[in-house]
């Protein structure tokens, strides 16, 4: 299950999976891991907020995976990997020191440099806060170049929140407005009960030209979270959303991620909701 004899012919071969050292692996819910990773040779990996990568597991298959930690903290990047599948328990099995497959960065990620300056509000669904948290880490490394910084995320259930004790920071952070909210609350959970979008109303009026929106989720919040922006004046050329469905390949070939003339893994993950107006099924 070792990726022992990965090799490529160049660091810029992203066809080829490259071997990366896991150097630590936490449990965040039952079903996901954090994964962190290193090249043995100490290069970044380069990618930008919103980028992914295929994952390889040798005798077993490979699988995109969103990278959930920023660029800003170069000498290592992060995995949030669900177990639903052979690929994806495969590498669950994986501990401390092993190596792993590993080809990208791909995809198209963030332009940051749209974002400098301007007020940011990322709205983020289930485990879809493991690709959001690139840019918020991103964010939160390089807050002075960023406006007013806004954050939502909803979960089904206090069991199935993501980062609990990154949350707990970013709430406690005056540098952030951080609102977090469950479909179902269980337990001890004191918190907002309700969609994601209900938590719209905490917050305050938006700065309408100088505001840039995020979504990442579920297709089914998409809909709801871009009627609530636009409702609030944001254009859409001021929204981004991240359509990270059914990518299987990352490079284009398989056609399993297009949606009408778009491959998500290659023309996306992210894109300009303006982009999208005339794609039929992008946002459903």
């Amino acid at each position: 299950m070792l990726a022992t004899e990965l090799q490529v012919d160049s660091p810029l071969d992203v066809y080829r999976p490259r071997p990366a050292r896991v150097i630590d692996v936490e449990r965040l819910t039952p079903l996901e891991n954090r994964f962190r990773l290193e090249w043995p040779d100490g290069r970044s990996l380069g990618h930008a907020p919103g980028q992914f990568v295929q994952v390889s597991m040798l005798g077993v298959g490979e699988c995109p995976i969103s990278i959930c930690s920023s660029p800003t903290r170069s000498e290592y990047f992060e995995l949030t990997v669900r177990r639903v599948g052979a690929v994806t328990s495969a590498i669950h099995q994986i501990e401390k020191g092993d190596l792993i497959g590993i080809r990208g960065p791909l995809g198209r990620g963030f332009d940051i440099e749209r974002f400098v300056g301007r007020d940011i509000v990322i709205v983020a669904g289930g485990c879809a806060l493991a690709p959001a948290r690139s840019l918020i880490q991103y964010i939160m490394d390089e807050r002075p170049r960023f406006g007013e910084f806004h954050l939502l995320y909803g979960a089904r259930s206090p069991e199935e929140l993501l980062f609990r004790d990154e949350i707990v920071t970013w709430e406690r952070d005056e540098s952030v407005s951080c609102h977090v909210t469950v479909d179902r609350a269980a337990g001890s959970w004191k918190g907002n009960v309700g969609v994601v979008t209900t938590l719209f109303g905490r917050l305050p009026k938006f700065d309408k030209p100088n505001t840039r929106a995020v979504v990442i989720g579920p297709p089914v919040m998409f809909k709801f979270v871009v009627m609530e922006l636009l409702a609030r004046g944001i254009p859409q050329k001021q929204i981004y959303c991240s359509l990270e469905r059914r990518m299987k390949c990352g490079i284009g070939k398989c056609g399993h991620c297009q949606v009408n003339h778009l491959y998500a893994c290659q023309d996306g993950p992210v894109f300009n909701l303006a982009e999208l107006t005339n794609v039929r099924e992008a946002i459903e």
